[in-house]
């Protein structure tokens, strides 16, 4: 990408599109194009074609997208399988028929199959069934992916594709019910120390093994990617480790200060049993994520402290 050009990141609100913005900064690049939802909802198919043919942006990062964790997607899989299809489709769409030089399509490892060999390669996409628990969401961001990679082919385009893991950091949503494990664990293990409570109840039995990626470091490889990658096979994001729920607790409850005891409900679900991504993609053209979990986990709690409005929502 020049420095000069001009950059449009949908959802830049968000954990990921903030983080994208800060790393767009960070590197020189200042001509970049946002929009609140408010100001233009990427829902509406008429006026997302009319933004790029007003903006005309030459780089485009979809980070923008309908989120939530286990018990969010459970009770509302129509609305994530239709406000992220319809969505994304839109702003991909606009982006081919306004020649935008290149686009990011930013994805989720849930795409992959619920019982994939681990850890996923990128190629094990649509060898075998999905997790039922967050399925509409993975359909959607399948189908996005897939668009992509389909204009390439048939047009030529240059759209490209990353699948993060599980992202932690700046700007996370800690909302009770519809936020991610590890924000969710925050909120959780802060309110109970600040009330003195002397148990924390958490889903399922601990035993899932789970990846986590500090956004920042996602951001730093979108950007590379944006410069340095083209290909229709969609490109990992995570760190190659993993651990399990149950530790995951534990270093949240010290990074907290939480010293109860911590109690598991195995009557809640526990989702896939493992979600280990293969980096060796992102690796083999030179990036490596920088932040380990604790340092990570440490970051996101000071941005929770530091910012009262976010840790209501």
């Amino acid at each position: 990408m020049e420095q000069q050009a001009k950059i449009y990141v949908a959802g830049h609100r968000g954990m990921v599109g903030s983080a994208i913005v800060r790393e767009l900064e960070r590197q020189g690049y200042h001509n970049i194009i946002t929009r609140t939802h408010q100001e233009l909802n990427l829902t509406r198919q008429e006026a997302v074609e009319a933004f790029f043919a007003e903006e005309k942006p030459e780089y485009v990062f979809l980070a923008a997208a309908k989120v939530g964790g286990i018990e969010a997607n459970q009770s509302s899989l129509a609305d994530f399988m239709y406000d992220n299809m319809i969505l994304e489709m839109n702003v991909i769409h606009a982006a081919f028929e306004n020649n935008v030089k290149k686009l990011e399509f930013l994805g989720s490892s849930c795409i992959y199959p619920r019982l994939a060999p681990q850890p996923m390669k990128e190629d094990c996409l649509l060898t075998s069934a999905l997790e039922p628990t967050n399925e509409a969401y993975a359909l959607a961001k399948i189908s996005g992916l897939k668009y992509c990679e389909y204009l390439n082919r048939q047009y030529g385009t240059d759209y490209i594709s990353v699948m993060p893991t599980n992202l932690y950091g700046p700007n996370d949503n800690y909302h009770p019910t519809h936020s991610h494990v590890l924000p969710a664990l925050i909120r959780r293990f802060h309110e109970a120390k600040e009330q003195g409570l002397p148990e924390v109840v958490c889903w399922g039995d601990g035993s899932p093994l789970r990846e986590f990626l500090y956004v920042d470091d996602l951001a730093n490889l979108c950007v590379f990617l944006m410069n340095n990658y083209s290909g229709n096979e969609t490109v990992n994001a995570g760190t190659g480790k993993e651990l399990t729920i149950r530790e995951l607790t534990e270093i949240v409850a010290k990074v907290v200060g939480y010293q109860g005891a911590i109690a598991w409900d195995p009557t809640k679900p526990n989702g896939t049993p493992r979600k280990l991504l293969d980096v060796s993609k992102a690796e083999a053209l030179g990036w490596h994520y920088r932040t380990e979990l604790e340092d990570g986990i440490r970051l996101a709690y000071d941005d929770f402290l530091n910012n009262p409005m976010r840790a209501q929502r």
